[in-house]
């Protein structure tokens, strides 16, 4: 019996040839520092075989309409399983998914409703379930007699044919916003006061609308009703003007005639001609969204909402939570026709399946109707695991990348459960995750390390988690304690430097809130997942702030904003830096333009520019200074290739007459921000940069790395490089979730991040679930009590020892 995978030669990024047998049926988790290579190991190497396997299976005709991965850098990989994995950040949903579509619940309800539906025939009267519809045979109006056919499931799905005409099935509609157009009614027309006209509509505007009898130069509030209103809603009609030219002494002046577009009419031809994202942009600060008039946001027409499934419409049934619907459902079933409620049980026992797994996972409080946009990262990942794990397979590997990830501490018991049950049924799991709650359920531990980058990729420790708590080689280990608690900060206890005060109306499940968050210190917010924490922070404050600073009206369900000492606002996230290769960790941070600076001193054949691999005379002319080259071979994945000619370099050879102590630009290229601080230790404003990168704890990763390939963790932290340094009274920065893919190790740098910009005087306002970073704040904000519509309310407010005291809190029993 085969009971461990065995993997040789492991090359993978910076694999350094590993060996390395994992036992199947086991939960096997990867642990080490951000960038050490867990993920190489874990995606890179067993996921990557795995998938490749299963899909060689398939016939060629069917290969070359899947995306595929290149074979793994390894030199043997036996006796793997089918494999899946959970990648660490779901993609984010489209406009039209919504909880329903995107776990396929809202197919068995559909179906339901088409079959087992109560339908209204054209002359109103209501006729009972029948068998015909799932025969396709046409249904009989017991009352007028009058024969109709019933509606197919696709005919209720609103991204098909049930959509509603006026919405096309999102639920909302876009409007011009009427306060945007008139920002400032103490000018006059022709000072600029309708918006539109300085920025989608030619400047003569000003003039026909002065032939259309307006007053252009008196204060937009001193004209009389009338003349506003031809300003909001005048007739196109064509007016014969003189016009004259402003600051234009080559075009003469002359009589033409020119049809006037109202402020409206100009939002709505330049609507009309949008054609790409940057002409929206344009556009769009004069329109905001509304809930759709006709179908009042259901999403679907009128003829798919009349049919009843137990006296309630499609509307009502999606706007159930998922746990009131599992049970309101067989109730139903039990009381159609026997005709009809065999059929009935079928689909039932599809939809509970599928809910079943999303219920054990703590969903059961989200509706169907809910928009998957609005979710937090935590649902979408749990909603992902309910999809995978809902069809009790046997003999597959499951690959986990940081499951814990948007979990509150309370969540993470249901996905040991989740995770233990695989098991039971007979799978595998390999797990990378640094929440060292999920990581002492292992049966069997592989740490890689010891450093990241050119300094990982090694194996430093495995056995089981006693074994690595007592190997002195582990890093992990000290942390796998259970007395162990990181605190690295001296917290704040009096707050007497002022208050950011918000208060909002309902929106989503979250209720009207009132809060204050203290200035220059580190709060953190927590709740359970679903509670509210991103839609306060990051659709209520963060958006109120910056309309208040660019001087706009404030989101609608913002009641009041104090916020007078806030002069910025950043958002910090981990979203990905960039989308092309050509952006490095040496360009977004900015030394790439001293280093071309110093170079170009130091030649007299070339300048500045020509050291650019963008656009300059030195960069590689096969690659044009991409350092790669695509292959495009037909059925098989696309195969990126270093380019021969400069070696991954990105430079001619031209270059290596350029040096700096023995460096030429695209030796300094290949050194990591450590070993370049040593080579530039003697040019200030290089050293200056470097340094602050180091600080950060991102001094492992190479200059010429691309920004993209980076984790989320190092994105975040080099995306704060060019913060770190300036005073920052005033300001206010935003994390969510910082501690995503570190490492605690790294999460106490973060932490040592943080408390060097709140001695600058900045504010720092925290979305998190580690317990490390709540441990470390000044002050908290704990959101719930639950998610969804028992959530939305703040539960506890204070420091971290009143948050402890707190009987009402959620985070105070893990603290």
């Amino acid at each position: 019996m085969i009971d461990h995978m065995e993997i040789r030669g492991a090359k993978v990024h910076n694999l350094k040839n590993i060996d390395v047998d994992i036992p199947l049926n086991k939960i096997v988790a990867i642990s080490g520092v951000s960038g050490s290579g867990k993920s190489s190991l874990a995606l890179g190497v067993i996921y990557a075989e795995g998938s490749r396997r299963y899909l060689e299976a398939l016939s060629t005709y069917t290969r070359r309409r899947i995306s595929q991965g290149e074979k793994a850098k390894v030199d043997s990989i036996k006796y793997v399983p089918s494999t899946l994995a959970l990648h660490q950040r779901p993609n984010i949903p489209g406009i039209r998914s919504t909880f329903g579509t995107q776990t396929e619940l809202l197919n068995s309800i559909r179906l339901l409703f088409s079959r087992c539906g109560d339908y209204l025939c054209p002359n109103g009267h209501r006729v009972p379930a029948s068998i015909n519809v799932a025969r396709g045979e046409m249904i009989e109006c017991p009352i007028c007699h009058e024969r109709f056919n019933g509606l197919s499931a696709q005919e209720y799905a609103f991204n098909s044919q049930g959509a509603c005409p006026d919405c096309q099935g999102t639920g909302i509609v876009q409007t011009i916003n009427i306060d945007s157009l008139i920002p400032d009614p103490h000018l006059t027309i022709d000072e600029g006061a309708v918006a539109p006209w300085n920025t989608l509509m030619w400047s003569l505007m000003k003039d026909v609308c002065r032939a259309m009898g307006v007053r252009t130069d008196v204060p937009f509030e001193e004209l009389t009703e009338e003349e506003k209103h031809i300003v909001y809603d005048g007739p196109m009609v064509k007016k014969h003007i003189f016009y004259r030219p402003k600051n234009k002494e080559s075009v003469e002046a002359g009589e033409l005639d020119f049809t006037y577009y109202s402020a409206k009419a100009t939002v709505l031809n330049a609507l009309k001609k949008v054609k790409n994202e940057k002409n929206m942009k344009r556009v769009s600060k004069f329109l905001k969204e509304e809930t759709c008039p006709t179908c009042h946001g259901s999403r679907i027409n009128t003829r798919a909402n009349s049919t009843l499934l137990g006296g309630k419409t499609l509307t009502e049934v999606c706007a159930m939570s998922l746990k009131n619907l599992a049970a309101w459902l067989p109730q139903v079933i039990n009381t159609l026709n026997d005709d009809v409620k065999e059929m009935g049980s079928t689909i039932l026992e599809e939809f509970m399946i599928n809910a079943n797994a999303l219920l054990s996972l703590g969903l059961g409080y989200l509706t169907l109707d809910r928009a998957s946009s609005t979710l937090s990262t935590g649902e979408l990942q749990r909603v992902q695991l309910a999809r995978t794990v809902k069809n009790r397979t046997t003999g597959v590997l499951y690959v986990l990348d940081e499951p814990s990830i948007g979990l509150h501490p309370a969540n993470v018991d249901g996905l040991i459960a989740i995770m233990k049950e695989l098991i039971k049924d007979g799978n595998s799991i390999v797990l990378v995750d640094h929440d060292t709650r999920i990581l002492k359920e292992a049966d069997y531990m592989i740490e890689i390390g010891p450093e990241a980058g050119k300094n990982g990729g090694s194996i430093i420790s495995q056995g089981t988690i006693d074994e690595i708590i007592q190997d002195k080689n582990s890093i992990i280990g000290p942390y796998l304690n259970d007395l162990h608690q990181t605190l690295v900060r001296n917290k704040k206890k009096i707050f007497n430097e002022g208050f950011l005060r918000l208060k909002t109306d309902t929106i989503h499940t979250v209720k009207p809130l009132d809060i204050s968050i203290p200035k220059g210190v580190l709060t953190t917010i927590t709740g359970m997942s679903g509670s509210g924490k991103t839609t306060l922070i990051l659709e209520s404050l963060y958006p109120a702030i910056k309309a208040s600073l660019n001087h706009e009206t404030l989101p609608q369900h913002i009641k009041e904003l104090d916020a007078s000492w806030v002069n910025k606002i950043d958002l910090i996230d981990a979203s990905p830096i960039g989308n092309n290769v050509r952006s490095t960790v040496a360009t977004y941070s900015g030394v790439f333009d001293h280093l071309r600076r110093l170079y170009g001193r130091l030649s007299d054949q070339y300048s500045a520019g020509d050291f650019s691999y963008n656009t300059g005379k030195l960069r590689c002319p096969v690659c044009e200074g991409t350092g790669t080259i695509s292959m495009d071979i037909q059925f098989l994945p696309d195969i990126e290739m270093t380019c021969e000619h400069c070696g991954g370099t990105r430079y001619s050879n031209d270059v290596d007459s350029i040096m700096y102590h023995g460096y030429s630009i695209k030796d300094v290229m290949s050194l990591t921000i450590l070993e370049a601080l040593d080579v530039f230790k003697d040019i200030k404003k290089i050293k200056e940069k470097l340094q602050v990168l180091v600080d950060l704890g991102i001094g492992y990763l190479t200059l010429g790395e691309a920004t993209p390939a980076l984790s989320g963790g190092e994105a975040q932290r080099l995306k704060l490089a060019s913060e770190i340094g300036k005073v920052q009274d005033g300001s206010i920065f935003i994390f969510d979730e910082p501690s995503i893919g570190l490492h605690p190790l790294d999460v106490e740098t973060l932490l040592r991040v943080f408390d060097t910009l709140i001695n600058q005087k900045a504010t720092i306002i925290v979305i998190e679930h580690d317990l490390d970073v709540i441990r470390n704040s000044d002050y908290i904000i704990d959101m719930g009590p639950e998610g969804g519509h028992l959530g939305g309310e703040i539960i506890a407010t204070g420091t971290v020892e009143e948050i402890k005291q707190n009987k009402n809190s959620k985070i105070g029993k893990y603290l």
